[in-house]
């Protein structure tokens, strides 16, 4: 006979402590350490464990005795359902406040290093409508709360397609997003008609354990230069597909004129990525154009560009600013993606030296310095440790400044090596995460002390914090 498992325990007045890693806020119940998602310091609560392990355990709200203070009323309707936006019930300088302890604490605890005095974190303009880029699953599993469950009739939904974002801990369901308030309201719009035209006319929702049904995901973009894409994945199964999915794809022409680079591709992997997959432009262009200073960048759907367009440009501003350049340095943008940094600090350098790994980000690149007249630049396809060795160094010289903006997974070893050996001046060191990038810094201390430390908030409403940090050859 199987044990039967002890049932998890209910923690009554448990009062929320602080802000914690990954969105949640942490409390202390005798000696456990509590992680809980979507409250904040100073509620106090009543929890059901989810997962216990000997000096932690993960909890969610069963009931809120008393709540903080601090709360303010989130402004998406699907907060706490849809686990993107982790902080909306946290006030905005509530939410500046935990990250810039994040950088501290991760540079500190992590890095054990020398530090300067951390300067403020720099907050967003806009703390809403501020991304230019959303993916959409598509499912025919849609994912229901507790209360919409019990509200249906017996039998009724199941099976029901839905178009929005993927569930915790629930990869083959979506649920269905009514309005996100991270992108211009006009998503919304793209999105929600294209669900009402594939439920109208009968269009499959594609179904990941079994992988057949038509329509799989959508990837929508816009840039401050008032353009949209939008790129339709399909699946087709059965003689009729193409013809279906092209009567959507014209419905979307019809209905959405502002959409000017509008793209279809039929994915028959068993993942949504599709950057080795050729790409169908049905109408327009298959890229789009972005505006910093006086530099225009183009953006495929292939591109990777930061997602928070103005925010973005202050990112590269300190970027360029801790770079210290007169004109007459040499600099390698290392994970130069689009080569938007290496274009945007190129007018302030004698050369710059772009690597990224996308080979149709480099092509993206090479354009961006063509159609901006730039001439001092020089952009490499390939993995980085392979292709930034001490002989490519001898090759195009030793660089003055280093800038390197790495995923966040951080820097191989391999790479960190290279640019000791190529002891350039400066290394502005541009980081998605910066516990990685405390790690890499303490690699590096043997040559380089941290001169300037500056967060620099992309995501407002999650725990994602961009950090930039200057290193300065020692002497």
């Amino acid at each position: 006979m199987s044990r039967r498992k002890k049932p998890l325990p209910i923690l009554e007045n448990v009062e929320i402590e602080a802000v914690a890693a990954e969105g949640k806020c942490v409390a202390h119940v005798n000696d456990m350490v509590v992680f809980v998602p979507f409250v904040v310091p100073g509620d106090v609560v009543d929890l059901q464990v989810r997962k216990k392990r000997n000096s932690y355990c993960e909890a969610t709200v069963v009931r809120f005795v008393t709540y903080s203070p601090k709360r303010i009323k989130p402004a998406c309707e699907h907060f706490g359902i849809c686990g993107g936006c982790k902080w909306q019930n946290l006030p905005y300088e509530e939410q500046l406040k935990a990250k810039q302890q994040q950088v501290v604490d991760q540079l500190t605890r992590i890095g054990k290093i020398a530090l300067p005095e951390i300067t403020p974190i720099m907050g967003s303009q806009q703390i809403f409508e501020y991304r230019n880029k959303l993916e959409f699953g598509c499912s025919n599993k849609r994912w229901y709360t507790k209360e919409e469950l019990e509200d249906l009739p017996e039998g009724v939904g199941l099976g029901e397609g839905a178009i929005g974002f993927h569930i915790t801990g629930a990869f083959d369901k979506i649920y269905p997003i009514q309005k996100c308030v991270l992108m211009d309201d006009y998503c919304n719009k793209v999105r929600n008609a294209i669900y009402s035209y594939a439920v109208d006319n009968g269009l499959t929702f594609y179904d990941i354990r079994a992988q057949h049904g038509l329509l799989r995901d959508l990837m929508i973009r816009n840039s401050n230069t008032g353009e949209w894409m939008l790129l339709v994945q399909f699946h087709y199964d059965e003689e009729g597909d193409h013809q279906r999915a092209m009567g959507l794809m014209q419905y979307i022409a019809d209905q959405f004129p502002e959409i000017t680079a509008l793209l279809y591709v039929d994915n028959q992997k068993g993942n949504d990525t599709y950057n080795d997959l050729d790409l169908t432009v049905f109408k327009g262009n298959d890229h789009i154009f972005e505006l910093m200073e006086d530099l225009r960048y183009k953006v495929g759907p292939k591109s990777f560009y930061q997602t928070n367009t103005e925010q973005a440009y202050h990112l590269y501003d300190v970027a360029r600013k801790f770079a210290g350049l007169t004109g007459e340095e040499l600099v390698y943008d290392l994970y130069t993606g689009t080569g938007t940094i290496a274009n945007f600090v190129a007018k302030k350098a004698r050369k710059v030296v772009g690597i990224e790994y996308v080979p149709e980000a480099i092509e993206d690149a090479k354009v961006n310095s063509e159609v901006n007249n730039i001439t001092n630049t020089l952009f490499y396809a390939g993995d980085m440790k392979d292709i930034l060795t001490d002989d490519f160094v001898r090759q195009h010289g030793r660089p003055d400044v280093i800038i390197t903006d790495p995923p966040r997974a951080g820097m191989h070893t391999d790479v960190i090596n290279v640019i000791l050996n190529a002891h350039p001046k400066r290394i502005v060191y541009v980081s998605c995460n910066p516990a990685t990038q405390a790690r890499d810094l303490a690699l590096l201390d043997t040559a380089y002390k941290v001169a300037a430390v500056q967060p620099v908030d992309m995501f407002p409403h999650t725990p994602h914090v961009e950090n930039v940090v200057l290193l300065e050859e020692r002497v």
